[in-house]
Parts: C-alpha cells; structure tokens; sequence
C-alpha cells in the first residue's frame, strides 16, 4: 500500500470515528437531557411531597355564629363624602364629581397598622375604615389619623401552612363593605384552621356583632382564597372566592351570599368546572340597578370538549342563579395558557354596555342584558398588550383600564363602538379612581400616586405613599386620598 493510500485510508477511519463519535456523543447529549429532566421532575415531585408532609393539615374550625337581635338598628345616612364600597359603589365607576382638580399633592398624615393593608380603605361619616392581613379592622378619624378603636378577629395563617400563595400571613384581603342599614362594616377573615369567617363589626364601637364561617359544605379552606372586595344588595353580602397564587390544591369559584343579619343559610353558585376558575379580581361581583351580578372567571381545567363556564364573564340572579354568560372563543386556549379573563373585574358602561378583559391582550364589548355565550361579543379590540388587573374607573362615555403596561384610557365613541386613547406611562398600573377631571392612579413598584388629567393623561401631580401591593387602589373623600400600604394608610391632600 502506496503513502498516499496509507493517508487516504487513516483520513477514512478518522472521518468515520469523527462521524460515529458525533453520533455517540449526540446520543449521550439525549440521554443528559432527558436525565436531566427526570431529576427535576423527580425533585419537583419530592419538593411537592416534601411541602406537603410540612404543611399541616387543615382542622376543624368552630365558630359560635353571632347574629343581630331583630329590630335593634337604626339605619345610618350615608353622604356624597362617604365611599362605602370598592370603588364607591356597586358599579364600580369609581367616579366623584364635583372634586376639584389638584395642582399639588400633600401628606396630611400617616398612621402604621399591624400589617400590610390590601383591601381599599373605606370612610364613613369622618372614619377611614382600614383592613390588615393581620385578620385586623381599625377605624382611624380621616383628619388626624388617630385610631379611634381596633379590633382583631381571629389569628391569620402563615404562608408555611398553605400548599401555595404569595401572602404572609393571610387574613384580611378582599375589600370589606359598609351596611348603612345595620352600622355595620362586613369583612371576611381567612383564619388559623383555616377557615374563612364574615365578621359585621359596628361602625362605631368596633364590637363583632355578626359572625359565622361562609366556607360551604365541600369546599377546602386551605386552597381558596378571599381576594375579592364584597358586595351589598338587599340585605345580602356577596363574597367571591377563588384561589392562591400558583393554583394549588382542589379550588372552585364560587360566591356565596349571607345575610346581613348573620341568620338563615347561605346561598352558593359554584362554577361547574372539575377544579379551577378562581373569581379573584380585586373589584368583586360589580351589581346593576336590579341587583344582577356579573364576575369574571379564570382559568378552569377544561382545554377541550364542552366549556365548563371559565374563562367567562357570567351574570347571576340576586339568588345566584346563572343567568348568561360570555367566553371568548379562544376558551380552550385561554385555559391552558392561563390567558382568562378573572385578573379584570367586569366593567359597566353606559347604554346597556359591558366590557371584559383578562391576561391577554384581547378586551370584549358586550351586551350587559345578553352575554350570549361563545365568541357573541359586540366588538373586539386590543387595549391591553400586557393584560389587565384590577379594577376600572368609569366617567360618562370614558373607561380607565389598569393595565400592567399602563393606565389606558378607552372611549365609547359611536353608540356601541370603543376606541383606544392615551396610555400613561408604563409603571402607572393601579387600579384607578376619578375625582372630578382627575384620574389618581399608583405606581406600586416605586411607591407612587399619580394625579392624570382625564382627557389628556398629563401628569398633574405626583407623590410619595410608600410601597403598596400591585392590586391597591386609592379612595376619595372631599380634598382627602387615602391609600393603605404594606405597612398601614397614608392620607394625602389635594391643593
């Protein structure tokens, strides 16, 4: 055999070990990631298992029910400067006319509480009623500050007993309501059990005068959770669960409603999905003029087949029937990418007008008298390109939607028709409010509350408030802004 040949034939057996070594070191590439894999699951499955030995398993929880005596209350007479709900009433508008617009923002003051305040604060006749997570309710005087009186409802659960969620400790988080009728402020507490507890405290003294568990017969304490604000029509209090972040566990969405008075049993409507679809958006059940109420629901477990009513804005009867319901056509797809619609409670517009938006970038016109069922919305139109969450603001013809790349603002501009309008700028993603031609709207990342002009979206003022939660919103009261924070209220003055 020739030199020539010799190199020829050792090139050949070189390519074909580089080629056989490619293949081989390719197939150990795949068997790497493939272990790779398998030890993550692995380990995800034992660190589940292992959090689940940890977490302690959910106990009984006895409540001696408290109730109203028959007769005994005086009905109180709420004024155009209390704000007795989520955003002022059960529309949500969120809208106070007459409200001077500010050229400058002040701290009139700032009172610590014993943890962070998630709900919206509330103001009844000079009181600013503020909830904590610490399962606490204090009524503080809206000029000065000072805690007129304080009371603690039950012991809230730390983080490490819960399978999931990113609230430590849980107590109060839904926004409580103000019953004019009995005096009394209702919030529900989620309590060491847990359980999750409707307390009606009277306004002026702080006293528990009704109290009993609204967690239905079935439904697991330990993976629902109460984020939405309550609601009040006709002597009955709405409260809306759905559940932790992560969404752990065997959860349902439901609302369940009581009487104010704390007697007879409780009405529930549960979404009819096998797990899932959370109703937790912050604003709650909104309520038109004849005590319909619409939710928007998450995500459920249902990607194919028949819709389970997730991913959907539903109407109920003030007994909580299903009456119609809405879901976009991309259902199946929301739900398995987690694009519902829950993280925006629905909006009520003028003329019979609903909207719906969720995590996705897609908002729906809707007809608020007949939601219709699968894709029968009016109008579809991207106003969101990083979704909504939260709660809106309403004045006339014009929406503030909080988006989480910016406040937007959203017009009804020919009968049943929407148009996009000014974005704020990207870190303004509170849940607005509108005073007047003012809208106030929070920066939580950077601790901020911004003043905007309704029609422009040009900053007007801006100040300092201290780190709040992402869902915070602000309340108005004459020239007073109160916002709770992670670490108590802070009043601020309109100049």
């Amino acid at each position: 055999m020739s030199e020539a040949d010799k190199t020829h034939d050792t090139y050949k057996q070189r390519r074909h070990f580089t080629r056989r070594g490619q293949i081989t070191l390719t197939i150990l590439l795949v068997v790497v990631l493939l272990l790779a894999g398998f030890l993550y699951s692995q380990r995800h499955q034992i660190h589940q298992i292992t959090r689940s030995l940890i977490i302690p398993p959910p106990q009984s929880v006895h409540i001696t029910p408290l109730t109203l005596p028959p007769g005994t209350m005086t009905p109180t007479q709420v004024t155009g400067t209390d704000w007795t709900t989520y955003h002022d009433n059960n529309a949500r508008s969120g809208f106070v006319a007459g409200v001077a617009d500010p050229t400058h923002l002040t701290n009139l003051w700032k009172q610590p509480l014993d943890g962070a305040v998630y709900a919206e604060p509330l103001v009844v006749n000079g009181q600013v009623i503020v909830a904590t997570e610490h399962d606490t309710l204090y009524a503080l005087d809206a000029h000065t500050g000072r805690i007129q009186w304080h009371t603690t409802v039950g012991t809230p659960v730390p983080l490490a007993d819960l399978p999931c969620g990113d609230i430590d400790p849980l107590g109060i988080t839904g926004t409580p309501v103000y019953d004019p009728q009995t005096d009394l402020v209702f919030a529900v507490a989620e309590i060491q059990g847990p359980a999750h507890i409707l307390v009606g405290i009277d306004r002026q003294t702080g006293q528990v005068k009704v109290r009993r568990v609204v967690d239905p017969p079935g439904a697991n304490p330990q993976t629902e959770q109460q984020r939405a604000a309550l609601a009040l029509y006709g002597g009955r209090v709405y409260v809306a669960f759905g559940g932790l972040y992560g969404d752990c566990g065997d959860y349902h969405g439901m609302v369940i409603a009581s009487r104010t008075d704390g007697t007879g049993a409780l009405l529930t409507y549960q979404v009819p999905t096998p797990r899932e679809g959370g109703i937790w958006a912050p604003s709650g059940p909104v309520i038109d003029a004849q005590g319909n109420l619409y939710v928007s629901v998450g995500n459920g477990a249902v990607t194919q087949g028949n819709w389970d009513h997730t991913d959907s804005v539903l109407r109920l009867s003030p007994t909580l029937q299903l009456e119609d319901a809405f879901a976009p056509q991309s259902w199946q797809s929301d739900n398995a990418s987690d694009l519902d619609l829950s993280s925006l409670g629905p909006v009520l517009l003028p003329n019979g007008l609903l909207f719906a938006h969720g995590k996705s970038n897609q908002g729906y016109l809707l007809h608020a008298d007949h939601l219709g069922g699968i894709g029968k919305q009016i109008q579809t139109i991207s106003v969101c390109s990083a979704g909504a969450y939260g709660g809106a603001a309403v004045s006339g013809q014009m929406a503030f939607i909080p988006c989480a790349n910016g406040l937007r603002e959203i017009t009804l501009a020919a009968g049943t028709q929407l148009a996009t309008g000014w974005q704020a700028s990207q870190q303004v993603t509170g849940s607005p409010v509108i005073g007047g031609n003012t809208i106030y709207s929070l920066d939580p990342s950077g601790g901020m509350l911004y003043a905007l002009d309704t029609v422009t979206g040009s900053v007007r003022a801006t100040i300092s408030v201290g780190a709040t939660t992402r869902f915070a919103t602000p309340t108005l009261s004459q020239n007073s802004i109160f916002v709770g924070t992670l670490t108590g209220i802070v009043a601020i003055g309109m100049k």
